[in-house]
């Protein structure tokens, strides 16, 4: 397919399948005269790529024209989508349309469902920190492509110590491989602690020093993850995640749901075995403890984005969520 469409937060993921697209389509010698990158600032940015698409390539190799955050699928008027749908299908095989965007496309937009109808459209959005079980499988996945074995404790570990940032996790799996002399046997744990740096606050860790009442802990915590220059709307965000995540676990559970698959749907959970460990660290929690945290959170969500002060907003809501689980 001849059109390609990336999307997503995830900036390194998507430079890295922007250059493996190149290197298989461009030949190296005729790379100068048959590759395109046409910035957004641009005017006639969408006409300009179209036009380039349906010129044969000059000498060896494929043309590749890059279209760079496109607007296309947030925005598009109707002569543009006429352009496109007459446009689209007749892109020869001797060429490549690469748009990419940081932005999940409109699907409301005519101009995103032609894209549908005609592109090989890739997804490379940054995964939630709650989510570990994608995170793990990201690892083991990027693992694999620079050919290095893990075990399953050296993946989790590194999965909690890097989490969603794709950039760090393939610069430390490189030196990783390079320190292994083993290359037939998967990596322990205790190499990742040796040589990855490591940090002992996290947001998830937050959540959970929260959800034991512990004050003094989650403050603590709270000021190292912005001391680090953590955004604070990325904190919340994990937190709102991770305690969504309890409450609906503590939901199912009590309105007698057994079955670990139908609670891992309701509650977005990748692998149902993290159920039995969830419950485990909400046994001693109440439903209306859970809920009347997460409107806590909510409201210190919607303050964040009225422009109200980081951290004495953060503080002061620490402690009111810690008191929430206080014992009685």
């Amino acid at each position: 397919m001849p059109v390609y469409f990336f999307w997503g937060a995830d900036e390194f993921r998507m430079k890295k399948a922007v250059r493996a697209l190149c290197d298989r389509n461009l030949n190296p010698d005729w790379a100068s005269f048959n590759y395109e990158k046409i910035p957004p600032e641009q005017s006639d940015a969408i006409i300009q790529g179209l036009n380039q698409a349906m010129t044969p390539p000059f000498g060896m190799g494929k043309r590749v024209v890059w279209l760079v955050d496109t607007p296309l699928c947030q925005r598009c008027s109707a002569d543009l989508l006429t352009e496109l749908e007459r446009t689209l299908p007749n892109i020869p095989d001797s060429s490549i349309l690469l748009l990419t965007s940081s932005n999940k496309p409109d699907g409301r937009l005519k101009s995103t469902k032609v894209l549908k109808k005609h592109a090989d459209i890739r997804e490379f959005d940054t995964i939630p920190p709650w989510k570990t079980d994608q995170i793990e499988h990201q690892v083991y996945q990027v693992a694999k492509d620079v050919g290095l074995q893990l075990t399953p404790q050296a993946a989790a570990l590194l999965g909690e110590v890097i989490g969603a940032d794709t950039r760090r996790l393939y610069n430390e799996l490189e030196k990783l491989k390079t320190y292994w002399t083993k290359p037939n046997q998967a990596l322990p744990p205790n190499a990742i602690t040796d040589l990855v740096a490591t940090s002992t606050q996290s947001s998830l860790q937050l959540a959970a020093a929260l959800r034991q009442g512990n004050t003094d802990r989650a403050l603590t915590l709270m000021t190292d993850l912005l001391e680090r220059n953590e955004p604070a709307l990325r904190i919340v965000a994990t937190l709102v995640g991770q305690f969504r995540t309890w409450l609906w676990v503590k939901l199912m559970t009590e309105s007698g749901e057994r079955d670990t698959r139908i609670i891992a749907q309701a509650a977005d959970v990748g692998n149902p075995k993290r159920i039995y460990f969830l419950q485990k660290e909400i046994r001693n929690v109440s439903l209306p403890q859970l809920q009347n945290a997460l409107q806590l959170l909510l409201s210190l969500d919607y303050s964040l984005k009225r422009g109200a002060p980081e951290t004495v907003t953060l503080h002061t809501k620490v402690i009111e969520l810690a008191h929430c689980f206080k014992p009685v």
